[in-house]
């Protein structure tokens, strides 16, 4: 009887390892398969006295080379704090486009551009910065998104980023001032 039991639990975890491995490759082959990526609420000082908090999240695009994405806010003396979207790619690797928009795509096909704030100058060519001060709040708070990076190669670099880094990114939007 213990055999048939120990065969039964066996049967099972082979049959939960297989579905689970058919789930997530079925996630992939439709494009949204994001790999587990937790960002991080990080706290920093602008000035003595002064804590910030930015969203910071490490992203692999596409060719397994590693992306930060930051999400900060900008201004805080003003009324209406902007808020950044910062991309930074390994030097040498790719070359960001500038001015062009970056493309923001919701899981539901919905489209949004973010306008550059490197329009003219950037600091280095692997780094990109964009407004989504009003591109945030049309966000959905629990779907994925894939960010469409301009390159100069002319075809765009994308970056998945995963659910829960979008829930975060509102969070420290409505939550932390």
């Amino acid at each position: 009887m213990y055999r048939f039991t120990q065969f039964i639990w066996h049967c099972a975890l082979v049959v939960f390892l297989t579905l689970t491995l058919y789930v997530l490759g079925t996630a992939n082959i439709y494009g949204w398969g994001v790999e587990e990526a937790h960002a991080l609420l990080r706290q920093h000082h602008d000035s003595p006295g002064t804590l910030r908090y930015h969203s910071q999240v490490s992203i692999k695009d596409e060719f397994g080379y590693a992306w930060q994405v930051l999400l900060f806010k900008q201004n805080y003396n003003n009324p209406v704090k902007e808020l950044r979207l910062r991309v930074v790619g390994f030097p040498g690797v790719v070359k960001i486009a500038h001015p062009q928009p970056l493309l923001i795509e919701t899981k539901l096909a919905k489209l949004l551009l973010a306008s550059d704030v490197y329009a003219l100058t950037a600091p280095a060519p692997n780094v990109g910065e964009y407004n989504l001060t009003d591109i945030l709040p049309k966000l959905p708070t629990t779907d994925a998104l894939k960010l469409h990076v301009p390159t100069y190669s002319g075809k765009p670099l994308v970056l998945n980023i995963p659910n829960s880094v979008v829930t975060e990114w509102q969070w420290l939007v409505t939550e932390i001032d």
